[in-house]
């Protein structure tokens, strides 16, 4: 199951996949449409004027002109979309490749240009000049469709130069990044939502000296768990599994997946049955890996504090909208995600995802670039203060305030100008009054 949710999810991303699709459709219009002038004849032509009543030669025209551009558009896109993947890859980094090739506009632009060229193309087999034993057919209907989707080509490709331009511009990626990010978190909450009336996961007391461990069979990074069908084979199998390796985590053959207690009740089958549920690939994947989400925005802070780019506010707004997410797991309780049976047993005890990895994602990553530079350095601080009122725990306040302290050492043994030191110092005394100030009720 786990591998098919792979596959459907890469079909999904893949950029052939929409184009391919509305190919087909458009050369079962091609069809349907000939069908149908086949049936109503040329006749209703005299009655409608602004319909083009043309002969075949002017039919053949029209259809090899339409076709010809469009497969000339096509490749003008494509080479566009290039060259906008080699400037994500050199200035952002490669894993928001993925972003560009996963976007539905990019796609359905493609896909526009070719199904319109596949439409034609298969259209011109049809349209017959009158002979001696053949007559004269000039599918109308059929014509007129070209025509509204040679003008819909003409706006898709108006839109596609506004929203290329627009993809590419740093702040837009970073948010749509962001976005994806709150959307996994979402995701996140609705899963352990359900967890949140169960009962303490505790596991056995024998669970480490009964307990028997279930390997990976291959290669690669967990893009994929299937969380219900390991509960549905514990509670068959009356077992109790901890998750060792999650969604994002790279595994090696024979590296341990999960462990199974009691051991006395996992046979070949069932071990099989559990590794079935994970899917692994070649790269990380943003589904069900919410720190994918996360390292992509911090890969582009540190790629823009690089000497070669120097670009700090760029690195700035990836800050401000991961405190976005930091804000909202820190006002929010998001409980670990376990899996219960039907009789409130625990049948998967997972670890969680949590403020504390999060913070430690964020901070801990960025910290060694955000530090060198004065700017940056402020600003860190400052979305460290934010937090303040977000807070809702003690050991919340302990650690931001550790993070506070990290940053502040690091950022004055970097700078060399004393006036630069001053700012920072003043930056961390307010970061440490608002971490530790009580939000009014």
């Amino acid at each position: 199951m786990a591998q098919l949710i792979k596959y459907w999810n890469t079909l999904k991303g893949s950029y052939w996949f929409i184009p391919t699709v509305m190919s087909i459709v458009a050369a079962l219009l091609s069809f349907a449409f000939t069908a149908v002038d086949s049936r109503i004849g040329n006749a209703w032509v005299a009655n409608i004027p602004w319909i083009y009543s043309i002969q075949a030669d002017g039919a053949r025209g029209l259809l090899t002109t339409v076709a010809g551009s469009m497969i000339g558009v096509a490749g003008v896109t494509f080479s566009i979309t290039i060259a906008a993947l080699s400037y994500t890859t050199s200035t952002l980094g490669p894993r928001l490749l993925t972003n560009f090739m996963n976007d539905r506009g990019n796609q359905i632009t493609l896909g526009t240009f070719v199904s319109t060229f596949v439409y034609c193309l298969l259209l011109l087999r049809v349209v017959q000049a009158g002979h001696e034993d053949n007559a004269a057919f000039v599918p109308h209907l059929s014509l007129v469709f070209a025509v509204g989707l040679a003008v819909a080509s003409l706006a898709v490709l108006i839109y596609f130069i506004h929203h290329i331009t627009e993809s590419l511009h740093v702040s837009n990626v970073v948010a749509n990044v962001a976005r994806d990010l709150d959307a996994a978190i979402d995701a996140y909450e609705t899963r352990v939502e359900a967890d949140r009336e169960k009962p303490p996961a505790n596991l056995p007391a024998d669970f480490a000296e009964q307990s028997i461990a279930v390997r990976a069979d291959g290669d690669g990074y967990i893009q994929n768990l299937v969380f219900g069908s390991l509960v549905s084979t514990a509670t068959s199998k009356d077992l109790v599994l901890r998750l060792e390796r999650t969604p994002g985590d790279f595994v090696a053959t024979g590296q341990t997946l999960l462990w199974a207690w009691p051991k006395a009740r996992v046979d070949d089958d069932t071990a099989a049955a559990l590794v079935d549920a994970y899917a692994w690939g070649r790269q990380r994947t943003q589904s069900q890996d919410v720190f994918f989400l996360v390292n992509e925005l911090v890969e582009i802070a540190a790629r823009a504090l690089s000497p070669g780019i120097n670009d700090p506010y760029t690195a700035m707004g990836c800050l401000d909208w991961l405190s976005v997410a930091i804000h909202r797991v820190a006002r929010h309780d998001i409980a670990s995600r376990h899996g219960f049976d039907g009789d409130d047993r625990l049948r998967v005890w997972a670890r969680g995802f949590d403020f504390e990895a999060l913070v430690s994602a964020v901070f801990d990553q960025l910290r060694a670039y955000f530090a060198g530079d004065r700017n940056a350095s402020v600003h860190m601080l400052e979305r460290m203060g934010d937090t303040g009122e977000f807070l809702r725990s003690a050991d919340q306040r302990k650690l931001m305030q550790a993070q506070a302290d990290a940053l502040h050492e690091a950022a004055a043994q970097a700078m060399t100008s004393e006036r630069d030191r001053h700012a920072v110092e003043q930056a961390y005394r307010r970061a440490l009054r608002r971490i530790n100030a009580r939000p009014a009720r």
